[in-house]
């Protein structure tokens, strides 16, 4: 009874915590879903225990710990690829503003050359 409490009391400690990091603005809604839809199935999973092993049992999993490890993988796999694309999409649009930036400075010194007596 006491992992049920403590995996019910996390779930809900992380879905406020997301909550109100969104209301502050601190995190993207894009990115709360994901981890909103994570806390609401560990939540779900906490309060109904019996879900889990009927899902492991469907799946043919021996024991629902590895099913939990299996998915957090996963997840956490799942997220890792898409900061990296976000990441990779920021780096070429940075680079893209420091050459227009580059460019524009280049046009306006010769632009002061032209005007300078």
């Amino acid at each position: 009874m006491t992992a049920t409490i403590l995996a019910i009391a996390t779930s809900l400690i992380t879905l406020i915590f997301i909550i109100v990091l969104l209301r502050r603005g601190s995190l993207k809604e894009k990115y709360a879903v994901l981890w909103l839809a994570v806390a609401s199935a560990a939540l779900i999973l906490a309060v109904f225990p019996g879900l889990l092993r009927w899902i492991t049992t469907s799946l043919g999993v021996e024991i629902p710990a590895n099913l939990l490890f299996f998915i957090t993988i996963v997840v956490l796999v799942l997220v890792a690829v898409q900061l990296s694309y976000e990441l990779s999409k920021h780096e070429a649009q940075i680079r893209r503003l420091a050459e227009e930036v580059a460019l524009q400075q280049e046009e306006l010194r010769a632009l002061r050359k032209r005007f300078e007596p």
